[in-house]
């Protein structure tokens, strides 16, 4: 392997792995808030859900953004609208696959590491779709 391609390599594995253990920490965060798990990194084609849970009867969809810095923003600015409407897409394969019928939310996590630590913050109803 090239030195270029092993450093490639080597910030791609970084990555992931800040990005999964930022998933981890939202996951521990909802079940401490009394957050029932249902599924995590489910999948409908192309399109992911990073984190499906129940909060009570309303189902809530969670995108997980992690970033080892805030140099470019908070995480959270990263659910532009595609990604928004590409995760409706995504629980609305959901809803109709479980047949779910009562309320759903968008929620967004956002995971920065500071010092070494993983802050968490959580933002309950973070969009919603928009109606034509």
């Amino acid at each position: 392997m090239k030195l270029n391609q092993f450093f490639y390599q080597k910030m791609k594995d970084n990555s992931q792995n800040l990005g999964k253990n930022g998933e981890q920490e939202a996951v521990k965060y909802l079940e401490k808030k009394g957050l029932k798990i249902m599924k995590i990194n489910w999948r409908f084609g192309k399109l992911e859900i990073d984190i499906i849970a129940m909060d009570k009867d309303e189902l809530v969809i969670v995108e997980v953004k992690t970033r080892a810095t805030d140099a470019f923003g908070e995480p959270e600015v990263f659910v532009d609208k595609k990604k928004q409407n590409r995760l409706i897409k995504a629980a609305n394969a959901y809803i109709l696959e479980v047949d779910f019928t009562g309320e759903t939310r968008f929620d967004v996590i956002s995971v920065l590491e500071k010092n070494s630590q993983l802050m968490v913050k959580h933002i309950p109803n973070a969009f919603a779709p928009s109606i034509i």
